[in-house]
């Protein structure tokens, strides 16, 4: 289960620089055991509505209770977080 506190201060710190690699790395640290993922939102189906957001970017939840993980918008069952970069046009 992922705490509403925790989703806050993650899109928080998420926006204070912008996401890449070495920033996925940093809120690796500061989220320990936190599944944390980088992709892009055109990679997140369109019917699934974000949890959190910022500028340039969009947090959605994964549920790995299954043999394969799945983006859920149940935070009770969710495990990890993606990351979503917003293309620029």
């Amino acid at each position: 289960m992922l705490e509403e506190a925790l989703l806050d201060n993650l899109a928080a710190q998420a926006a204070q620089a912008p996401l890449d690699d070495a920033r996925l790395a940093e809120l690796r640290l500061a989220f320990p055991g936190l599944s944390l993922t980088l992709c892009s939102d055109n990679d997140v189906p369109p019917k699934l509505q974000p949890v959190r957001g910022g500028e340039g970017f969009s947090l959605y939840l994964v549920d790995a209770r299954e043999h394969c993980a799945s983006l859920t918008n149940d935070a009770q069952n969710a495990s990890g977080v993606v990351l979503a970069l917003h293309d620029d046009d």
